[in-house]
C-alpha cells in the first residue's frame, strides 16, 4: 500500500482496553480504526462489574477519602505479591486518579464512587463503578465515544495475524486483507476460553467452567510468540468462587464481604472466605460440583442494590428459612452440619471465639434469622498472564527492547495479579489494565506518530 493508505493506528480488540486507545488516539489528533472478531463489542468488560480503581481521584477527595497511589501500591502488592510485571502495578496505581477523572469528566461515564465496601485487595474505598454496577454500562459510554468522534469500528472480523517486515509490525491480516497501519494495539483480552492454553499454564483451573467472553481465545500470545515478544505471569488468573446456579450470574461477593459464609454439602465451612472471589475459587471447586452461600435478610438488602444480583434473587436464586436446620432441607444439605456451623461463625464473628479458618472481616455478622441460601459453583473469568509491556504500553522482547510499532494492553498484556494462581487478584485489577494500557497506548502512538517521543 502507499503511504496515504497507512492507516495510523489500528486497534485489534473491542473491549475496554481497545475503545479507550482508540478515543484517546483520536483526540491527540492521529486516524484510528478498530476491528473486533466477534459480532458485537465489549467482551470480558461487558460481563465485568464495570469496576476501576482510582487512587486520590477527586470524588475520593469529595467523600473524604484519604488515599494516595503509595497506598494502593501497598494494597495491590500486598494481595500479589511480587510478580513479572512488577512497575506496572505503580504505573497504574499513579495513572489510576487521572484515569477515572478522563473517564467520568471528559467522557462522560455514567460512574461513580463506590462507599459502600471497599472489595477484595483495597484497604479503602477507591473503585469507581457505574450505578448498575454493570460493566455493560461503561462499554456503551466508550461506544457513545467512539461513535461520536466517527472511529471506524468493524465488528464480525477476525483478524488472522500480524504482517511484520524487518522485525517491525506494519500491519494485519484481517478478512483475507492486509490493513497496513504505523502502529498496532492488541486488545484482544486473554486466553481464558483456550482449553489448551489455560491447561498449559492454569491447570489448577483448567477443569473449572468458563464464565468469561467467548472471544477470549489467546491469539494476542500466540502472535507475540511468533514476533519474539516475552510473557509475563502466565500462571495468574481471575476465578469466581460463586456464580450462582443454574442461573448463571455472579453472586455478588458483597453477600460474603458483608459477613456471609460459604460452606460444602455437609453444611460446613471450608476456608477463609477473606480471600476474596477470586482467590477463595480454587477452595470452591474442592468441593466436588456445588457450594453454597449463606448469608442474612440485612446483608440481602444491600445486594439487591445491585442489578445482576436483584435479578438473580427475582429468579428464585435465593431460598429462605428461619433456622439453619429448615435451610439445609431447602437445598438438601446436612442439617446438623449446617447448625453447627452457623452456631461457630457467629459466635467467632461475636469474638467469643477465634474463627476455625483464621477470618477476621465479619461485617454484620453474626448472621440473624431469616437465613438465604444460594447454590454456587467456581468458575474462570480471565486470565492475566499476557504479553509484557513496558510504562508506554510498547511489547517488549526478553532482551528489554521494544517490538517495533506494537502495543498491547488488558488481557493481551501481563496483568498486576500475581505470577500463578487466582489469590493475586484485587478488585478492578483487569479494568484498570485494560483502560490504563488502552489509554497509554493510544497517546504514545499519537506522540510517536507526531514525532513528540
Amino acid at each position: 500500500m502507499s503511504a496515504q493508505d497507512t492507516l495510523d493506528l489500528l486497534v485489534i480488540g473491542a473491549g475496554a482496553c481497545g475503545l479507550a486507545a482508540a478515543v484517546a488516539a483520536h483526540d491527540a489528533g492521529i486516524q484510528v480504526a478498530i476491528v473486533e472478531k466477534m459480532d458485537r463489542p465489549g467482551g470480558n468488560s461487558s460481563l465485568s462489574t464495570g469496576s476501576v480503581p482510582g487512587a486520590g481521584s477527586r470524588y475520593q477527595r469529595d467523600a473524604g477519602i484519604e488515599d494516595s497511589p503509595d497506598r494502593m501500591v501497598t494494597d495491590l502488592m500486598g494481595v500479589s505479591r511480587h510478580h513479572d510485571a512488577d512497575p506496572l502495578t505503580r504505573l497504574m496505581a499513579e495513572q489510576s486518579a487521572s484515569l477515572v477523572e478522563w473517564l467520568i469528566d471528559d467522557l462522560g461515564a455514567r460512574m461513580g464512587l463506590i462507599t459502600e465496601y471497599k472489595h477484595v485487595g483495597h484497604s479503602v474505598p477507591r473503585l469507581h463503578a457505574p450505578r448498575s454496577r454493570r460493566g455493560q454500562d461503561l462499554v456503551d459510554d466508550l461506544l457513545r465515544c467512539v461513535n461520536d468522534r466517527g472511529i471506524p469500528l468493524a465488528v464480525g472480523n477476525p483478524t488472522e495475524g500480524l504482517v511484520v517486515e524487518g522485525g517491525a509490525v506494519v500491519g494485519a491480516r484481517v478478512g483475507g486483507e492486509v490493513i497496513a497501519c504505523r502502529k498496532l494495539l492488541l486488545a484482544t483480552n486473554g486466553f481464558a476460553g483456550n482449553r489448551e492454553m489455560v491447561a498449559r499454564w492454569c491447570p489448577e483451573i483448567a477443569a473449572a467452567d468458563y464464565f468469561g467472553a467467548l472471544g477470549s481465545t489467546g491469539e494476542a500470545v500466540a502472535w507475540g510468540e511468533q514476533v519474539g515478544a516475552a510473557l509475563g505471569n502466565m500462571g495468574a488468573y481471575q476465578g469466581y468462587a460463586a456464580v450462582a446456579y443454574p442461573q448463571g450470574s455472579l453472586l455478588s461477593w458483597t453477600t460474603i464481604e458483608k459477613g456471609g459464609i460459604l460452606v460444602s454439602v455437609d453444611g460446613t465451612r471450608f476456608g477463609n472466605e477473606d480471600a476474596g472471589y477470586s482467590g477463595f475459587a480454587p477452595d470452591v471447586m474442592a468441593q466436588g460440583e456445588f457450594a453454597y452461600a449463606v448469608y442474612d435478610r440485612r446483608i440481602h438488602a444491600i445486594a439487591e442494590h445491585e442489578e445482576e444480583y436483584a435479578e438473580m434473587a427475582a429468579m428464585g436464586g435465593v431460598r429462605w428459612a428461619d433456622t439453619p436446620q429448615a435451610l439445609a432441607h431447602a437445598m438438601e444439605l446436612d442439617p446438623q452440619g449446617l447448625a453447627a456451623t452457623v452456631a461457630a461463625y457467629n459466635a467467632a464473628a461475636r469474638g467469643e471465639a477465634p474463627d476455625a479458618f483464621g477470618r477476621t472481616h465479619f461485617n454484620l455478622a453474626p448472621l440473624q434469622p431469616p437465613l438465604g441460601v444460594v447454590r454456587v459453583k467456581p468458575g474462570l473469568f480471565h486470565t492475566q498472564g499476557g504479553l509484557l509491556v513496558d510504562a508506554d504500553a510498547r511489547v517488549m522482547r526478553p532482551d528489554g527492547t521494544a517490538v517495533p510499532n506494537l502495543f498491547a494492553g488488558g488481557g493481551a498484556a501481563a496483568g498486576i495479579s500475581g505470577q500463578s494462581g487466582a489469590g493475586g487478584y484485587a478488585s478492578g485489577n483487569g479494568l484498570l489494565t485494560a483502560l490504563g494500557l488502552g489509554r497509554i497506548a493510544g497517546l504514545r502512538a499519537a506522540a510517536e506518530i507526531q514525532g513528540r517521543a
